[in-house]
């Protein structure tokens, strides 16, 4: 039999059991503060309709969706159909002999599309959160995979600005329950950025524009300007474009700014409101501090519609953006359902738990997984200790008989391992006396009791 070459797609990870241990502990964070704010679970397909996914995320996001090859086309029958379906697809285009599905790119198009198929059934305004992994075709580098987990919350059928105040809330919330505290909270408005379109008179480039200004973060204000000057932009009006994204101030000099700037935009200046109105109710949770107007922020998908939002890491990390999302008020109308408002946010959960692991702000007994271990030290012994573990097992306190008898040096060395905290030791003197010895593995205390108050002992 031929060596079997062991190894992972590229892009992709094994966890073990301390990182999902730790990756739950993000998870749990992230899904109680949700559901603090009445959002509801929703699982969907790992795997979408081709036509569900294409055309959704712009034509850099279309590139990035796994596609999945139609079952049969390995069989001589199909041979010709395949290969004029794969040159059909190098020339840019679908074709649905060679694939019909797609895994999915992200959480909120698969949502789009349950809330169009389940309008009839649902109570608006909707909320739902999701957790659940994505695929993208990128390449990988640090901070970037091609399978990560997403956690969603989305909220349609309400134009109520207060749910873009409750989901920044939420951010910072959950940042804080993590102690990711010098995080920073961008927003900015897909009104603002088309009011600055048109006082520059540059709406013919916007989505080149708008892809460019993007990039602020990796390629800093001069590559920006040096990009834009690329583009058959005239001069004055590149000139008035760049006013606006070399403007420095505080969040109140950025609102005066967009006032008088977007004057003659009625677009533009309902996308000030609207970060006003954040702006302001964010007093409330004295949030101001964190929370910074970003001009240079778009988002590259095209289905935002107002205000939207990312979350940058604390600059000591490398790592760039750990969450965003924004409003698309007319997400449903891609699938035949138009007048369904909505807005959402996205964690991105590999990158936070990246920043978690360098910053070393995981908890201690993260780790902590069997409680109390149970030494094998003979037959009658093992028996009596087995009993117990049941006991102890149904007042939720979990714990496991180490599995055959040995040395005590072994099992020792076993539950340190493993880090648990506990050893419950029952020797043939103990078991004879009805007895147990309680032993504290973090500090080495022990203590002996009546194997009848075991059951009742606080393991904590």
């Amino acid at each position: 039999m031929a060596k079997v070459t062991v190894g992972l797609p590229q892009g992709t990870r094994d966890f073990g059991p301390d990182v999902v241990r730790k990756r739950n502990y993000i998870l749990n964070t992230i899904r109680n503060v949700f559901e603090l704010y009445g959002f509801q679970p929703l699982e969907t397909p790992a795997m979408e309709n081709m036509e569900t996914l294409m055309g959704k995320y712009g034509d850099e996001g279309d590139k990035l969706i796994f596609k999945i090859l139609n079952n049969g086309l390995n069989d001589p029958k199909n041979i010709d159909k395949a290969k004029a379906a794969f040159e059909h697809v190098l020339q840019g285009k679908n074709d649905k002999n060679l694939t019909e599905r797609a895994l999915r790119y992200d959480l909120t198009i698969p949502f789009a599309r349950y809330v169009a198929m389940n309008q009839g059934q649902l109570t608006f305004p909707f909320k739902r959160y999701q957790i659940q992994p994505v695929w993208r075709a990128d390449r990988p580098q640090k901070g970037r995979y091609r399978e990560f987990y997403q956690c969603d919350a989305d909220v349609v059928g309400s134009n109520s600005l207060i749910n873009e105040v409750e989901l920044a809330i939420i951010y910072l919330s959950v940042f804080e329950k993590l102690q990711i505290v010098d995080c920073r909270l961008q927003i900015n408005s897909r009104k603002i950025l088309k009011g600055i379109m048109e006082v520059c008179g540059v709406e013919i480039y916007e989505k080149k524009i708008l892809i460019i200004i993007d990039k602020t973060d990796k390629i800093g204000t001069e590559g920006v300007e040096k990009e834009l000057k690329k583009e058959d932009i005239a001069i004055e009006k590149l000139e008035k474009l760049l006013e606006v994204y070399s403007f420095e101030g505080t969040i109140e000099e950025k609102i005066l700014f967009l006032k008088r700037f977007l004057e003659s935009s009625p677009v533009g200046l309902a996308g000030t409101k609207e970060l006003e109105f954040i702006i302001t109710h964010s007093e409330i949770r004295n949030l101001q501090s964190k929370i910074n107007i970003d001009l240079s922020l778009a988002r590259g998908l095209d289905y935002y519609t107002g205000i939207i939002f990312e979350v940058k890491a604390p600059q000591s990390v490398q790592m760039g953006s750990i969450g965003g999302g924004g409003r698309y008020d007319d997400l449903t109308g891609l699938f035949g359902v138009p007048g369904i408002p909505g807005v959402g946010i996205s964690f991105g959960v590999d990158r936070i738990y990246d920043v978690m692991e360098e910053l070393k702000l995981f908890p201690e007994d993260v780790h902590t997984g069997t409680q109390v271990l149970f030494f094998n030290l003979g037959e009658n012994e093992s028996k009596t200790a087995f009993s117990y573990t049941q006991q102890l097992r149904s007042k939720n306190i979990r714990c496991e008989l180490f599995h055959e008898q040995a040395k005590m040096d072994k099992q020792f060395k076993y539950a340190e391992k493993k880090n648990i905290p506990y050893a419950v030791i029952i020797g043939e003197k103990e078991w004879q006396e009805g007895t147990c010895n309680i032993k504290d593995l973090r500090n080495g205390i022990q203590q002996t009791i009546s194997q009848t108050e075991l059951v009742n002992h606080v393991f904590g």
